[in-house]
């Protein structure tokens, strides 16, 4: 379960239970899936509760209601002050937001004349995704970037990734690797992922994924590590060839990637510059200290 009958949301411009909290079943998001959300953590930071990279979540929660052409008018600052409170009013300080825009009533097929936005937010342990998963190249792949805006987070591209992660599990693996419409590896279903090569990270180029905040911050601590990191274009095939790989998100973190269609990667983990990113990332989202961790490892 994620609330209970104690539990507190934002909804429509008021706190209320969760447990009372009701939609309408003509909603356009309900029918069309024509909503827009984020996926947001916060932590324990030297006694605080901190929410990471707020504000990057929510100038991205607003880009991805205009390019839908949504009417939402919340700005950043009031979006953070919200979501600060849900945590406060639920006592939550290892958790997990979910913000939602959804749409009023309208059957027909044009932009939504009214936006009700909601804070959800839960006590979270990562069990989204563990440490090495075993990866399927799913059949299916990602959305047309041409048919889509891929940058937004749309509640309505997800059942692709609902599509992918089932088929990955029906088949006896962890999770699903999708390609784009040209046949490079794209993404997972909520991750973004790296491999691992020579002393050097590799990560799909922008184009074809949607550019996480999480991956955003991985290339960030590789810069501050002074460890390579490219964006570009490439194949199942040459990703097969790597030391290491990983998937990272905002509920996944950094999660190592043990084989890809049953071909196990051939660097042991611990002794990877992916680990050591792991470990960073950990460091980062904490607020500790983490930049002498390639001299201390």
């Amino acid at each position: 379960m994620y609330y209970n009958e104690d539990t507190i949301i934002y909804f429509n411009g008021r706190f209320v239970k969760a447990a009372k909290a009701n939609t309408d079943l003509y909603s356009q998001s309900l029918h069309y899936g024509y909503a827009v959300f984020e996926g947001i953590r916060s932590y324990p930071v030297n006694g605080e509760t901190k929410i990471f990279k707020a504000e990057a979540h929510y100038d991205r929660l607003r880009h991805s209601a205009a390019v839908m052409k949504m009417p939402f008018h919340y700005t950043t600052a009031q979006l953070v002050k919200l979501s600060y409170e849900v945590l406060l009013r639920n006592d939550f300080k290892d958790a997990y937001l979910r913000p939602l825009v959804i749409c009023s009533p309208n059957m027909g097929l044009s932009k939504g004349k009214e936006s009700f936005l909601t804070i959800q937010a839960w006590e979270w342990t990562n069990g989204y995704l563990v440490n090495k998963m075993r990866l399927m190249t799913s059949t299916y792949q990602r959305p047309n970037a041409k048919a889509f805006h891929i940058d937004a987070k749309v509640s309505g591209h997800y059942v692709n990734s609902i599509l992918a992660c089932q088929e990955a599990k029906d088949n006896g693996f962890d999770e699903a690797l999708l390609l784009d419409g040209n046949g490079f590896v794209a993404e997972g279903p909520g991750a973004n992922v790296f491999y691992e090569k020579d002393g050097v990270l590799f990560t799909p180029a922008k184009g074809n994924i949607l550019p996480g905040i999480t991956r955003a911050t991985i290339i960030e601590i590789c810069n501050e590590l002074n460890i390579p990191v490219e964006e570009k274009l490439f194949t199942v095939e040459e990703m097969k060839e790597a030391d290491t790989a990983f998937y990272c998100g905002t509920a996944a973190e950094v999660v190592e990637i043990a084989s890809l269609d049953d071909v196990t990667f051939r660097l042991n983990w611990e002794n990877s510059l992916s680990a050591l990113i792991q470990k960073a990332y950990k460091a980062k989202v904490l607020g500790t200290e983490f930049k002498q961790i390639l001299q201390t490892a």
